[in-house]
């Protein structure tokens, strides 16, 4: 239970960054399920500024959305924006991407950000890393998260709120875990798992969900960071997940590439062009209750943003539909069976497309 309602899990959260899921409006969000957004303080504060936010009347409010809201705290950008981020053990320092101009971000900035646009959960202000970091790297960062998580909970003063932490602790198992018990100790109402999906291998993910899961109370939310093709939702899901989010479905769909049961397709393929079935027979999205395969496939072809905004639809419905499915088989003690017939018929893409997150595309990225 949060502010704005009652989220079950497992759940997936599409990715909304600056305050919008990409090309869709958020009541579509709500007739295809989504039950939690999420946006990201880093970007947020650079562009409109927390205070427009909270003069609008909150994050909810300024974006049109009546459902749950998470933000990130913007920690994720000391990775994905290094050249121009200065870390120290304080907090960071950005240099906007945008004009270049100087924001510092420390534990109680971040969690006062959040607080004054009035998402539904918070996260602890962390320090991830990359893959290909050493280990005497990945442990100073470990060390500086559960710090940074211990500041974050005496910052925060929102009762209305929920803050989650972080852990993080590399690419070792054991060091996994170590953060992970460290982080369990500090109490937050929820924990995340950080700093996976950052190019590591794939054969890495199990072994290491599995030490930081383990270690974390089964009584509170664990959210996995960053995830988001179904093949690893439902592993995690049976390794103790229970919340996941990951701008793969939207990124996938407006580069023309589409969840289907059986794998996931590209609808640029020439086979398509005749195609008068639906994405996915049976599925009650919009694009598949409404248009065939041909159609989608000649708005591609026809460079329509109407075809990336369908896809970008259907793969955000075919991942809540899939934990709904999942909610279901755990609450009749079948998810074992469900998990291994889902994955009998899935097939799953090659490691280069899977770093890709997308096929050669023909559309412009937005």
């Amino acid at each position: 239970m949060v502010a704005h309602g009652t989220v079950e899990t497992p759940v997936f959260m599409p990715v909304g960054t600056q305050a919008t899921v990409k090309t869709l409006v958020p009541d579509e969000l709500a007739r295809a399920g989504a039950r939690v957004l999420l946006a990201n303080t880093y970007h947020l504060c650079l562009r409109p500024g927390v205070e427009l936010i909270r003069r609008a009347g909150g994050l909810h409010r300024f974006m049109a959305w009546n459902g749950a809201l998470l933000t990130d705290s913007g920690g994720f950008q000391i990775v994905s924006l290094a050249d121009l981020a200065r870390l120290d053990d304080d907090g960071v320092t950005f240099r906007s991407h945008i004009d270049g101009s100087q924001h510092r971000f420390t534990p109680e900035t971040a969690i006062d950000a959040q607080e004054s646009i009035g998402a539904d959960i918070a996260m602890a202000f962390d320090q991830p890393i990359r893959w290909g970091a050493s280990r005497e790297e990945a442990q100073e960062a470990a060390d500086r998260s559960a710090a940074w998580a211990e500041r974050c909970l005496r910052a925060h003063r929102r009762a209305d709120q929920q803050v989650f932490g972080i852990c993080q602790g590399g690419f070792d198992p054991a060091d996994r875990r170590e953060s992970a018990q460290r982080l369990a100790s500090l109490g937050f109402q929820g924990n995340a798992v950080g700093g996976l999906s950052v190019g590591e291998p794939k054969d890495l993910l199990g072994p290491l969900l599995d030490a930081s899961l383990s270690a974390l109370p089964e009584d509170r939310p664990r959210y996995v960071m960053g995830v988001g093709a179904p093949e690893d939702l439902i592993d995690a899901i049976g390794r103790g997940a229970d919340m996941f989010d990951c701008v793969l479905p939207t990124r996938l769909g407006r580069n023309g590439a589409y969840f289907h049961p059986e794998g996931r397709r590209n609808i640029l393929n020439a086979r398509y062009r005749d195609d008068l079935a639906p994405l996915v027979p049976g599925c009650d999205c919009p694009a598949c209750q409404t248009f065939s395969t041909a159609y989608v496939h000649h708005l591609f072809r026809a460079r329509e943003i109407l075809g990336l905004r369908l896809l970008s639809l259907h793969n955000i419905s075919f991942l809540v539909t899939l934990m709904v499915d999942a909610r279901a088989a755990i609450g009749e003690s079948s998810f074992s069976e469900f998990a291994a017939d889902f994955l009998s018929r899935y097939r799953t893409t090659t490691g280069q497309a899977r770093s890709r997150s997308s096929p050669p595309g023909r559309m412009p990225r937005l």
